[in-house]
């Protein structure tokens, strides 16, 4: 059986009202060398039935479609299952309330062939958008190493991991809840040749995060840098209060 050139995964729960245009956003795609993933974490709402109903229409695809719904520990659980059970070359994490453009896959493989160097990491630009699709705005930039040990500025949903950096690295760490995807990379980065892709091929849902979560959040990228020796603790100390004081600055701005 030919391998996949992508493995696309999407971790779920209780997703009824966002996964379906998450499904169809990947059923529309003009490249369809790739195979789906949805890990779901024990659904009690409409999800399962949703995803359900479409496995015939990838099936008449000719697009191999997986999925499992059982109590995990977070997304990136999920994401660890997604991971061992795909056979693709380039893997990818869709989350339940993101959307892909319809040549969305297209434009990452053809980027891939073309680049003039060997890679094995490829983002792109993303568009968040509030429930009545107005844009809230655009992000994603190229992963440049010395930025990216202090902040990721990057777009990681949508992006392209090279199968070969989970064999090599492992897989994520459970630990994390919310920025286990920047720990990953930090842990792969001596090793990582990115590229990049300057146009939107994603599109995320979202009205911003909880103050407790952007805490949380800002702790656990203090704890991914503290790991992977980023800097001397003290630096790392200085740039998780700057993190701190700018988003509150930006907070206080929109008011």
């Amino acid at each position: 059986m030919k391998t996949p050139f992508f493995s696309i995964i999407t971790a779920s729960y209780n997703s009824e009202k966002t996964i379906e245009k998450t499904i169809l956003s990947v059923l529309s795609q003009t490249f369809l060398d790739f195979e789906y993933l949805i890990i779901d974490g024990g659904s009690q709402d409409g999800t399962l039935n949703i995803i359900e109903k479409y496995k015939n229409q990838f099936k008449r695809k000719n697009i191999t479609f997986k999925y499992l719904s059982k109590p995990d520990e977070g997304i990136y659980d999920a994401w660890n299952k997604g991971i061992t059970l795909s056979v693709g070359n380039w893997i990818s994490f869709l989350g339940s309330d993101d959307t892909y453009m319809k040549n969305a896959l297209e434009v990452y493989y053809k980027n891939i062939l073309n680049v003039s160097h060997q890679i094995n990491f490829i983002c792109s630009k993303a568009r968040q958008i509030n429930t009545k699709g107005e844009t809230i705005r655009f992000f994603g930039e190229p992963l440049k190493k010395n930025v990216f040990k202090r902040e990721m500025r990057i777009a990681h949903v949508g992006a392209f991991h090279h199968r070969t950096l989970f064999e090599e690295f492992g897989l994520y760490n459970t630990d994390f809840k919310i920025t286990g995807d920047y720990e990953f990379l930090l842990r792969v980065l001596i090793k990582l040749q990115p590229a990049y892709i300057k146009c939107i091929t994603v599109e995320i849902l979202g009205n911003g995060i909880s103050t407790r979560l952007v805490k949380s959040a800002f702790k656990e990228v203090k704890k991914a840098k503290e790991i992977n020796h980023t800097n001397i603790n003290f630096l790392i100390n200085i740039e998780y209060y700057f993190s701190l004081l700018k988003y509150y600055i930006t907070r206080i701005k929109y008011l």
